[in-house]
């Protein structure tokens, strides 16, 4: 039954909350955040008066059975993912939850099958399927504007962050019992998703991954090789103690290539014998309002469109589990 207007109830106002997310359920038509939790009630009490929310908990099952909510947004660490996940569901709430979509595979499906055991959609938060510079790239591979895809790759590598000083209190982003792994999990999961939303799914992955700098629990270099169901080869490095910052992919096809950058505002460049173009796009205050419309227009109307779901977000996780050997 699709709703005529989706009021959002938003479990969990850390950063992620503050402008990446948050905002964009107000904004976006016939959609609503009416109401907050956080654990702490006083921090969620203020998130609601800053953002003008009318409501906020510090209760999470309260959130979730309230009557005036109609759907649930979990920005929480992947560690709770699945447990509010499983609840909106038993309450016959839509689901949208954060990246990556849980620890691992097994709960995301865990996920997966709670979702439609209660007949309610499962969206994850890879909200780069929604933007404008993707879905460009999307297009260009689409109209064989570099012939047939061969391979891709992918060179990401950044400075150790300096938040990992303080070995006592660390981020949550880089303890694997909370988050699922290092920052691999964090920020490589964009990339992974991306590959699957451009070239499709893929089927075999072979991986290493190691502590090097020895800075914290977690993983700090991955490295692997990847095949997708259509063929195409791919191979990856993502580094997160090196000297400098790289942010760069490139899918090569037999009459030219595509470079671009997950994180980066560089323009997508496409390179063929005969031609350089180029396109550039603006930055995006609020990045998940692209996915949110969308996702708000499925709900609104019936439909089943939203490009990332709780089955494409399980097929970044089931990736990133190979490479790092879970």
């Amino acid at each position: 039954m699709a709703l005529a207007k989706v009021r959002w109830g938003m479990i969990g106002c850390g950063d992620v909350t503050e402008v990446k997310s948050g905002p964009a359920f107000q904004k976006v038509k016939n959609s609503e955040l009416v109401a907050v939790m956080r654990r702490t009630g006083e921090l969620a009490k203020d998130y609601a008066r800053r953002h003008m929310v009318r409501k906020w908990y510090d209760d999470a099952d309260a959130l979730i059975n309230d009557p005036e909510v109609d759907a649930i947004y979990i920005a929480t660490p992947p560690s709770s993912h699945k447990e509010y996940a499983i609840k909106a569901a038993k309450a016959g709430k839509p689901v949208y939850v954060e990246k990556p979509m849980a620890l691992t595979f097994a709960e995301c499906n865990d996920m997966i099958a709670a979702c439609k055991a209660a007949e309610v959609p499962l969206y994850v938060a890879y909200y780069r399927r929604a933007q404008p510079k993707f879905i460009k790239i999307k297009e260009l591979l689409e109209s064989n504007e570099i012939g047939d895809v061969r391979f891709v790759s992918t060179t990401y590598y950044q400075k150790a962050a300096e938040d990992i000083s303080n070995k006592q209190n660390q981020p949550w982003r880089i303890t694997p019992e909370l988050s699922g792994g290092g920052l691999f999990f964090d920020l490589g999961c964009h990339t992974i998703d991306l590959l699957d939303f451009l070239l499709g799914p893929i089927k075999d992955v072979q991986g290493f991954a190691s502590n090097q700098a020895g800075d914290y629990q977690a993983e700090d270099i991955v490295t692997g090789i990847y095949q997708f169901d259509s063929g195409v080869h791919g191979v990856g490095s993502w580094c997160f103690s090196a000297f400098e910052s790289i942010d760069v992919n490139e899918i090569i096809g037999s009459t030219g290539k595509i470079t671009f950058s997950t994180f980066g505002s560089e323009p997508v460049l496409l390179t063929t014998a005969s031609k350089m173009e180029q396109w550039e796009f603006p930055a995006i205050e609020h990045v998940h309002q692209p996915l949110v419309e969308r996702i708000v227009t499925d709900l609104t109307n019936g439909f089943n469109q939203a490009p990332s779901t709780g089955v494409t977000g399980a097929r970044t996780s089931w990736v990133m589990d190979k490479l790092v050997g879970n």
